[in-house]
């Protein structure tokens, strides 16, 4: 058995985790030891290789629309930005854009998230419906009144493949990883201990948890925290149609069914009716809710997808912020070096670029230096002052 110290422990090291370890271990002003404990190595389970890793600007509140802003372009350029000597990242980023449709009733939500999003400098456009059918051929606009459609920066990418490029550059930078579930409790004298299933320990003053709904949990009440988040689980599957839909982007129907191309088909999915969304506990496809729900919503939407050929589907989980459906992020008062990234809802991938960057100056600044994240910091739960994102998808 083997005791440790570390400056900084990351207990996550899938995405998020990867992001702070990789932030932190690039900045001129932090030279200490950084180690990534990951309960599941061979990441098969992980949100960020089961998600359907897409990227938007169209949220109604500034905080996530600033945070994406800054995604997308660490994105664009993420061969430089993560490169391993002559080791260039690709992640095969496609702007097609998300397409958000509004019906009647809902237009005017979709116009003042319209405002914000261009007052901020996303590159969103806004189309009544006969914008739609000239943009869009191919869509059903009967019962719509207007769409935005992201003309740059929103989009889709590998999802995985981020994960493993900030892994890689972290460890091409000394930061190391150890497996297993892990365990923390507070010292005498504030330092954390962490222990590790073979009876290891590694004893340090900063404790960052990036480990997701399940892990993540459990690690906030052995800090003696509760947090309201949850795991559930969420189904992508594939398809593929005979027809050639030019232009397609990822598009969000009014009922929240997605859909967007993937190779030489398209994947789609929709969260389940509240009633029907339990908290997680295996990885069964609900192939119901493909055909019950999903795919007579799509075949409406586009007429073109009556006839299709269905393929592969697979389940994975959301970390579910139960509070306001947005991440908690930094600090918690009257606990001093314990740290969290958790509860993203959906969006923890097109979040990690900001995210890694934001705790890394929380953790070696002791302040955010550029994006300010406070508006997401867990003080908001207690003093119940929710984030209100109209755009929950």
């Amino acid at each position: 058995m083997a005791n440790q110290t570390a400056d900084v422990v990351i207990l996550g090291g899938a995405v998020m985790g990867s992001s702070v370890a990789c932030h932190l271990a690039q900045r001129d002003d932090f030279s200490g030891r950084i180690i990534v404990v990951e309960a599941d190595p061979s990441y098969e389970i992980c949100a960020s290789a089961r998600s359907a890793a897409s990227i938007r600007q169209q949220f109604s509140s500034a905080i996530n629309i600033e945070i994406s802003l800054y995604g997308i372009k660490y994105l664009q350029g993420i061969g430089a930005q993560l490169a391993v000597d002559s080791d260039r990242p690709v992640i095969d980023l496609h702007e097609g854009g998300y397409l958000f449709l509004a019906t009647p009733d809902k237009q005017h939500i979709l116009q003042e998230n319209h405002r914000l999003q261009q007052q901020l400098g996303a590159d969103i456009g806004y189309y009544d419906v006969d914008g739609l059918v000239a943009k869009f051929p191919w869509l059903n606009t009967s019962d719509l009144a207007a769409g935005c459609h992201g003309l740059t920066g929103e989009g889709w990418f590998d999802g995985y493949g981020l994960m493993q490029a900030f892994r890689k550059k972290a460890r091409s930078l000394g930061v190391d990883y150890l497996s297993g579930k892990a365990a923390i409790d507070q010292e005498t004298g504030g330092n954390w201990s962490v222990r590790l299933p073979d009876g290891a320990t590694v004893s340090t003053p900063c404790v960052v948890n990036c480990a997701g709904a399940s892990g993540g949990t459990d690690l906030c009440r052995q800090a003696g925290i509760e947090v309201p988040i949850v795991p559930k689980k969420r189904c992508v599957f594939t398809f593929e149609c005979r027809d050639d839909l030019a232009n397609f982007p990822l598009l969000i129907d009014p009922t929240g069914t997605y859909v967007r191309p993937e190779g030489t088909g398209y994947i789609c999915g929709s969260a389940p009716p509240a009633d029907q969304d339990p908290d997680a506990t295996d990885f069964d496809v609900d192939y119901g809710l493909f055909e019950e729900h999903i795919w007579p919503v799509l075949a409406n939407r586009v007429p073109a997808f009556e006839a299709i050929k269905p393929g592969a589907a697979w389940a994975g989980t959301y970390d579910m912020n139960l509070f306001d459906h947005n991440a908690f992020l930094g600090g918690v008062a009257g606990v001093d070096g314990f740290y969290m990234a958790l509860g993203f809802s959906g969006h923890g991938l097109q979040q990690s670029p900001a995210v890694g960057r934001g705790l890394s100056e929380l953790i070696a600044a002791g302040s955010y230096q550029t994006l300010d994240l406070t508006p997401l910091a867990f003080d908001r739960l207690a003093a119940d002052r929710p984030i209100v994102e109209k755009n929950v998808v």
